[in-house]
């Protein structure tokens, strides 16, 4: 059965959610078990809200929100850490701006430019948490904090989304990407009908 459009990117984006809120969880419960001294942390939201901005663009913002909720869930937060960080994450969002300078394909062809996309997504959430942390007491310096502990998560990001670059399709705008497999698979049909005919002739 052919999928919709619509269809397809609900599937992707539940998908993709899901995987992040698996790895949220399992990373904090990794990090309780076998680091409860470390200051630092690990999440693996701002590289699957990278992915997700490129491959869906501002839909992204589901995967901010639950990366912070399954964040917040299973590390027992206050119920102010849970509007800090639902809200906060969404700052990543930023990161669409640099679409109306490059375009989608420019940005994930270049490695100084998708590092950049994802160090901008990053920055975002930092900053993003760090203001609505500001309306609940938070003070100026909080942000040195956040973004120190938080180290981590943006070598983790930068990784993934340069290993993402070199797996077809996956850090690349969904609707180019069908329309480049549509028109590949148009090609080949199309030669290999060439070829039958002539071996016909022959």
């Amino acid at each position: 059965m052919d999928l919709s459009l619509k269809q397809y990117r609900n599937i992707d984006l539940a998908i993709l959610l899901a995987m992040l809120i698996a790895a949220e969880v399992v990373i904090n419960i990794a990090a309780r078990v076998w680091f409860p001294a470390e200051a630092y942390v690990l999440s693996p939201m701002t590289a699957i809200v990278c992915i997700v901005m490129m491959r869906w663009g501002p839909f992204a913002a589901v995967h901010a929100v639950g990366g912070g909720l399954a964040l917040c869930i299973v590390s027992g937060a206050a119920p102010q850490q849970y509007i800090v960080y639902c809200v906060g994450n969404c700052f990543a969002l930023i990161a669409l701006f640099l679409f109306k300078i490059w375009d989608k394909e420019k940005i994930r062809k270049n490695i100084p430019l998708s590092v950049l996309f994802t160090v901008v997504a990053f920055c975002g959430v930092q900053i993003g948490r760090w203001l609505v942390g500001m309306i609940f007491g938070g003070g100026l310096t909080d942000i040195v904090r956040l973004v120190t502990t938080d180290l981590l998560s943006l070598v983790f990001a930068v990784i993934t989304v340069l290993i993402a670059r070199k797996i077809d399709g996956l850090f690349e705008d969904q609707v180019a990407y069908l329309l480049r497999t549509q028109a590949q698979r148009r090609k080949e049909q199309t030669e290999d009908y060439g070829d039958t005919e002539y071996g016909d002739e022959q």
